[in-house]
């Protein structure tokens, strides 16, 4: 860390003095010594092989914590002094009070609840329009002081007032924040309210639709939340830290695809969980965060947190593997190299689900397949098919879907759509419940004409990307888009004709 260097950041005219503050405690992490490491694993990060997402040297936080907020409002809490919550008004009170005490690696919380089970216990003989004018006076209040597209709410997959209110607000809004998923459940949600979840994508991109019974299941039915982009982690826990793999510079490393499924692969494997478990070991050994009270009272337990063991760049590795065989299958588009990439992954889940970690959820890691950060160059998110050669919606979900059954921690596949879809909502409706049918666990689109977009799952507006350059964001994560619009051909996204609604004899 240089004096330059902050000097550089106290004076820049395009950031808050949040931010300010924020960009200076990063440099103050990243100043520490790193922890004792292998050389390999060292080795390995230094040739982008493997990469610790910039959680900091010595992790003092959970990269992502995910509060019991129905426990905290039934019993109120001694640390900060509040009462149980009696009525809405109050409710919506304790869980202000309490978001800027959840930390994560973003010092923002990025779970905010499954708000409608939340909050259903306190809207006693309000009206729909007062709980619409609470709703929204709180929505707004989240984007404006907890600026981060991180930040994610849950809702559904049951039918109530609540839910149907925050897909209201969130398509009349527009805000990047918070994200937001609906949960879906076929035996429990109705299709109107899945039409109005589809709706809303067609209007503002959002929200996520997830498949709730199969998320439920991994978790054996104890709770859950989907946080951050699209990250599955459980409730009352939550993700000690979140270390990825580059698939495509593994795949360098093989000399054919048999050395890379049967030795380079496993190799690379077991150095992760090296620096899964150095890092996951002084969070919880040294850092003292367990004995915060979000502990003591209740709120969240340690044995409920987990390491994620992410994933990326798999199109690539296919493509390289391909190569190495002389075969010119490219991943996304011929069935030879879809199901290469679809052993890949069923390697990866036994390699996870086999391997014992110090500090993890029933002692194991959780498998991810990682979205992608703004610095990535010339590499794919995940298991995702690369920007500008989508095939269409259909012939996608059909390329990747095998993928979903082997993502405990969460998978997103982001269909780009072109704006037609908005004469025919109904495409969107059909398209995601076959995708979540078929066994997407997680069912997102951008439209195309929309000025709020995904990125790697979290939101950014187009027009905000547009001015960045000049004079900066009141919106922490509008940096990120705008790095990641120029390194990472989000942008360059093909978006496809959902069903035949360009067709001249389509009729609504």
């Amino acid at each position: 860390m240089t004096q330059a260097r902050l000097y550089s950041i106290i004076t820049d005219k395009n950031l808050s003095a949040k931010q300010k503050s924020q960009y200076l405690a990063l440099e103050a992490e990243a100043s520490l010594p790193y922890l004792d490491i292998e050389t390999k694993t060292q080795q390995a990060i230094d040739a982008g092989i493997i990469c610790d997402m910039f959680e900091g040297h010595a992790p003092f936080k959970p990269r992502y914590v995910l509060p019991d907020y129905g426990k905290f409002l039934a019993q109120g809490s001694e640390y900060l002094e509040l009462d149980a919550a009696n009525n809405f008004d109050e409710a919506l009170n304790l869980l202000t009070i309490l978001y800027h005490h959840v930390p994560s690696v973003t010092s923002i919380p990025v779970y905010l609840g499954q708000l409608d089970t939340v909050l259903m216990p306190y809207i006693g003989d309000l009206s729909e329009q007062q709980i619409y004018q609470k709703i929204k006076l709180f929505w707004i209040m989240l984007d404006r002081t907890l600026p981060d597209a991180f930040m994610h709410v849950n809702i559904g997959p049951t039918d109530n007032i609540i839910c149907r209110t925050i897909l209201a607000v969130d398509a009349e809004l527009k805000q990047i924040a918070p994200n937001l998923t609906f949960m879906y459940d076929e035996k429990v949600t109705p299709d109107d309210l899945l039409r109005q979840a589809t709706n809303n994508i067609c209007v503002c991109s959002k929200p996520h639709i997830a498949n709730y019974p199969l998320h439920a299941k991994a978790y054996d039915n104890s709770g859950f939340g989907i946080v951050s982009c699209y990250n599955s982690l459980p409730l009352g826990g939550g993700s000690n830290t979140l270390v990825r793999l580059n698939l495509k510079e593994v795949a360098k490393k093989a000399q054919h695809k048999a050395d890379f499924i049967d030795t380079v692969l496993p190799e690379y494997c077991r150095i992760m969980f090296d620096l899964i478990d150095v890092r996951s070991a002084f969070l919880h050994e040294k850092s003292n965060f367990f004995n915060s009270f979000l502990n003591t009272e209740g709120l969240i337990a340690e044995n409920r947190f987990a390491p994620m063991f992410g994933i990326y760049g798999m199109a690539e590795a296919v493509n390289i593997l391909m190569e190495k065989e002389d075969n010119k299958a490219r991943y996304g588009h011929d069935d030879i190299a879809n199901q290469l990439g679809h052993t890949i992954s069923k390697l990866l889940s036994e390699i996870v689900a086999t391997t014992d970690v110090k500090y993890g959820y029933h002692g194991k890691a959780l498998l991810h397949a990682q979205g992608g950060i703004s610095l990535d160059k010339d590499v794919t998110p995940g298991v995702r098919i690369p920007y500008g050669s989508e095939p269409d919606p259909v012939a996608y979900v059909q390329a990747t879907v095998a993928h979903h059954q082997y993502y405990t921690s969460g998978i997103s596949d982001i269909l780009t759509i072109d704006e037609t879809v908005k004469a025919n909502p109904l495409a969107m409706f059909n398209l995601a419940k076959g995708a979540l049918k078929s066994g997407y666990r997680e069912f997102t689109a951008n439209v195309a004409s929309n000025d709020l977009v995904r990125v790697t799952g979290y939101m950014v507006k187009l027009s905000d990307i547009a001015k960045f350059d000049a004079q900066g964001s009141r919106t922490n994560t509008t940096f990120l888009g705008a790095e990641a619009a120029k390194n990472t051909a989000i942008l360059k996204r093909k978006p496809r004709v959902a069903a035949l609604e360009t067709s001249p004899s389509y009729v609504e």
